[in-house]
């Protein structure tokens, strides 16, 4: 097993917070129209995790971002602080939240575009999200980070999208971000095993362009360092006898 062991009540209180954390991105949605400010969403979303009983991850001191979720609009790729900025028709924009609900950390990000999208956008996202799946797929019980970094890494590669290398997916469960790293490229029957009760959040990152990123400024912003468009899809995935149970979809 990676990681602390978990009991069942804690693997329950993430079941819980995935459930909690999936119906806030349901009703969300929505609300990404043209002329909405970022902070006006982030202030929703605090809101909300407050109603419904989780705790913004992102504004505690183990992590001291300064909003409670990250939204990150065409070029940026990840940990984009939300500004006073409005959203346009045709922006690309990515939603990045971690909460923590009794004491247990869930992590899921999406893709969407304000308006209609683009047939380029719409290839962007849907790659993206596929090499997600892809990489829960590959989870038929107990199973090598290898396995799963590869699926998502075939995905991307034949819908020829820049792979973000330097940044990956992890451990999580008692902290959010623990052992091991889940890269989104790799090798088949590489990397350590995932045991029955593993909990890692998989989040393929993806450009139109390549794969060179840059932080910006505020110290938390990652962007490409093209300028390309980018996407980001994550999910939180508890190992199971003989697959993965997704924890933070509906």
């Amino acid at each position: 097993m990676i990681g602390p062991h978990k009991t069942p009540g804690e693997i329950q209180a993430m079941r819980d917070g995935g459930q909690i954390l999936a119906g806030i991105f349901r009703d969300l949605k929505p609300k990404v129209v043209a002329g909405v400010k970022q902070t006006e969403l982030d202030a929703w979303v605090a809101k909300e995790i407050i109603a419904r009983g989780a705790e913004a991850t992102y504004k505690t001191d183990e992590v001291n971002f300064p909003a409670s979720i990250c939204i990150s609009v065409n070029e940026q790729i990840v940990h984009s602080i939300p500004t006073d900025e409005a959203l346009q028709d045709g922006d690309v924009v990515s939603f990045d939240l971690v909460i923590t609900y009794k004491g247990m950390k869930v992590d899921s990000a999406f893709t969407m575009v304000v308006g209609q999208p683009t047939s380029v956008q719409k290839h962007l996202i849907s790659a993206t999200e596929r090499s997600l799946y892809a990489g829960i797929d590959a989870i038929k019980g107990p199973v090598r980070v290898g396995d799963i970094s590869a699926a998502v890494e075939k995905v991307l590669k034949d819908a020829k999208l820049g792979i973000i290398r330097q940044l990956v997916g992890h451990g999580i469960g008692h902290e959010m971000h623990q052992p091991p790293e889940v890269p989104n490229y790799g090798r088949k029957g590489s990397g350590p095993l995932l045991g029955v009760g593993d909990t890692i959040a998989i989040e393929p990152m993806a450009t139109l362009g390549g794969e060179r990123i840059i932080t910006e400024d505020d110290d938390w912003t990652i962007s490409t360092r093209d300028g390309s468009l980018a996407a980001h899809f994550e999910h939180t995935v508890l190992i199971t006898e003989d697959g993965a149970e997704v924890l933070t979809q509906l």
